[in-house]
């Protein structure tokens, strides 16, 4: 495992089980949103907006399928995935750290894209859509935290081994290399 484990207790970081947890739970919301969606498309329903007035245009249009597959399909599957991947790194799974990075970054990458066509190509905006990419900006803002939190310790120095001055003499420091 390559998560922190707390040497009095022997658990690993409570911040980042914690964050992963948050990041599991939210992906859920991302889910249930984003198979809402693809059932209404897959069933021909269309979608009532009470917010917007943009879901129409937004869902209709040739956006809102890769290939006949809807893309709000394609977005359940990456939310399940992050839950997943999310759930096993709350639990200590070092491994999935650096994949749910990558799907995270993927998702916002078309999060960002979509947002683009909303706003510029469609000129409408869909209040679903709009909540998909607010779960999937929550949750780059927690991997991102999580990422390089571990990596820079946020300004902590690095620690040393138990006995290790922080000052090292010149002297010494000639017999170390």
């Amino acid at each position: 495992m390559n998560s922190k484990r707390n040497e009095t207790t022997g658990s690993h970081r409570p911040a980042s089980a914690r964050n992963y947890a948050v990041a599991a739970l939210g992906s859920l919301a991302g889910l249930a949103d984003a198979l809402y969606l693809t059932v209404e498309h897959l069933t021909g329903n269309s979608v009532r907006c009470t917010v917007t007035s943009g879901c129409s245009e937004v869902l209709g249009s040739a956006y809102a399928s890769i290939g006949g597959v809807p893309v709000a399909g394609l977005g359940a599957l990456a939310y399940f995935i992050v839950f997943s991947l999310a759930t096993l790194a709350a639990f200590g799974h070092g491994w999935t750290k650096r994949l749910l990075a990558a799907v995270v970054a993927m998702m916002l990458a078309t999060t960002l894209w979509l947002l683009f066509v909303q706003a510029f190509i469609l000129h409408a905006f869909c209040q679903y859509c709009l909540l998909s990419a607010a779960v999937t900006l929550a949750l780059s803002s927690i991997v991102a935290i999580e990422w390089y939190g571990r990596r820079s310790n946020f300004g902590r120095p690095p620690s040393r081994p138990k006995g290790q001055r922080a000052i090292v003499t010149p002297k010494e420091a000639g017999n170390q290399y």
